[in-house]
């Protein structure tokens, strides 16, 4: 405990005198040594307007210790190889995060939860092969959307959701050779989508996404680039340039209401045509055992010979035998 004479002690004059000339005021200084932020991770950098700079730290996971008033994360240029669920709790403010090159292979369908104010989401330049469902689906604020460089074969509609305010989607440089059908129908907003550097079919599975290009024309160095690598006959033609009519020979996708009525009629009509036949088949062998019954029950009567037995001519007594002698 603290003596009263200390507590009487008065500063010497001269520190006195710094103290007030100084311009800045000691008490404002961050403890963490960091400028900008008061709670900012220890290998990153905080700016004022809540901008976390982790850029280039070879760091393996998201940093810990993220402020909910975190508005910009940068994480670009590290080792995070997999994002696990909910990698970003407690950064609900978040609006832009960046992850590009970080050899990201795996992101779990929860590792988004609670970004539900994200507008900008850059995970290009990693080595995804595949997403899985609802990955993107709590981002409903998504303005911008970066996939590019990847290995992505195929992106299902599962994956992005509905992403109503999403006007940005860059695909470009992966390994798809169409988009399955339903990606582009959950985008209403979208009028920016690049996808340059992909082996891209020329069949029937494109017709959605040529579709798409037709009614949102893409700049022309964007456009000269989408070019077909498959089937011989179609190598090296612009996607930009099959019209409608190229696809009639194709079978129109059900609809989802026509994938319900078939998949639910299939199986209901299997079991009532084998209950049918069963029944039948009851029916018919109970009809031949009451039969058999009711034959056992009551056997046949021979009928009675009221006529005159014809006698034999070999017969002794017979008339012919007696003309005989």
């Amino acid at each position: 405990m603290l003596s009263p004479s200390f507590l009487s002690r008065q500063p010497p004059p001269l520190l006195l005198l710094l103290l007030l000339l100084s311009p800045w005021p000691v008490w404002a200084a961050t403890p963490t040594g960091t400028p900008g932020a008061r709670d900012c991770p220890e290998a990153c950098t905080c700016a004022p307007g809540g901008q976390v700079n982790c850029s280039g730290r070879a760091l393996p996971a998201v940093p810990a210790g993220l402020s909910p008033s975190v508005r910009a994360l940068l994480l670009d240029h590290n080792r995070v190889r997999a994002l696990p669920p909910g990698a970003f709790v407690g950064t609900g403010g978040l609006l832009r995060l960046d992850l590009r090159e970080n050899g990201l292979r795996w992101v779990h369908a929860r590792a988004f939860w609670g970004l539900g104010a994200l507008q900008e989401l850059d995970l290009s330049a990693n080595q995804l092969e595949a997403l899985a469902a609802g990955t993107f689906a709590s981002l409903r604020a998504l303005c911008k959307l970066s996939l590019a460089d990847n290995r992505l074969a195929r992106l299902e509609p599962a994956a992005l959701g509905a992403l109503p305010l999403l006007r940005a989607l860059s695909l470009q440089d992966n390994e798809l050779t169409a988009l399955a059908p339903g990606v582009l129908a959950g985008l209403p907003a979208l009028n920016s989508l690049r996808l340059r550097g992909n082996p891209w079919a020329c069949g029937c599975a494109l017709r959605p996404l040529c579709a798409w290009l037709r009614r949102h024309p893409q700049p022309a160095p964007e456009a000269e680039m989408l070019l077909c690598v498959s089937p011989g006959l179609q190598t090296l033609s612009l996607l930009t340039a099959f019209p409608e009519t190229a696809f009639h020979h194709c079978v129109q996708p059900l609809a989802p209401w026509d994938r319900v009525v078939v998949y639910t009629l299939g199986p209901v009509s299997f079991l009532a045509s084998l209950a049918t036949c069963l029944a039948l088949g009851s029916v018919h062998t109970a009809w031949r055992a009451r039969r058999q019954r009711a034959a056992a029950c009551c056997p046949r009567r021979r009928p009675l010979n009221l006529g005159l037995r014809k006698a034999s001519p070999a017969e002794p007594g017979s008339p012919a035998a007696t003309a005989q002698v």
